[in-house]
């Protein structure tokens, strides 16, 4: 089973805007491969522009206000490609698509990184930036999941944050607690 790391990446839109988006990289033996889900605004960038960039952060932020509503996060350009990074990103890989494979729901690009950089020191996660991110990822498949398991996930990431979450984090979590009672008052209204 491939490693699959949680990153940030960046694509460029036709009109040439930055569309910024969480998604699990798969670390394979030869490259690294991305499964956007169809249909979504990464999947069509990709097949239109055939690069992308890998941001990796700490800032938990990014991820939480990703999935809420909040793409607004300053970018600036790559040292190689087209597709702009974002400003803050601790270091990028900028890829590029060398393969493509269709699938009905989750199309495969392999792609090769063609350049890395190192911009900030990487000073360590606290636990509240891996809840925080455990609960965007948590926050994409509400619709999928028993209100039970919601729950308890919850439950049990919320200890991390009131142990170690910082401004950021706590902004991040806040966001996505929202999201969730948002979608809890949708649901029981129908």
């Amino acid at each position: 089973m491939p490693e699959i790391r949680e990153v940030i990446i960046t694509t460029r839109r036709e009109d040439g805007s930055t569309h910024i988006t969480p998604m699990g990289v798969h670390v394979l033996e030869n490259s690294l491969m991305l499964a956007p889900f169809k249909p979504s605004t990464t999947l069509d960038n990709l097949q239109r522009h055939k690069e992308a960039v890998i941001n990796y952060t700490d800032d938990v932020r990014v991820y939480a206000g990703s999935i809420t509503g909040r793409w607004q996060w300053p970018t600036t350009e790559a040292d190689t490609i087209e597709t702009p990074r974002l400003q803050n990103c601790l270091a990028h890989s900028e890829i590029v698509v060398d393969r493509f494979e269709e699938d009905k729901i989750r199309p495969r690009f392999f792609c090769r990184e063609i350049h890395t950089s190192t911009h900030t020191p990487f000073r360590g996660f606290n636990r509240a930036q891996s809840a925080v991110i455990e609960a965007a990822i948590l926050c994409t498949r509400l619709h999928m999941l028993p209100k039970e398991k919601i729950n308890d996930e919850l439950a049990y990431l919320k200890i991390a944050i009131e142990k170690t979450a910082g401004p950021r984090e706590q902004e991040a979590w806040e966001w996505l607690i929202a999201a969730i009672e948002e979608h809890r008052n949708k649901e029981s209204s129908t």
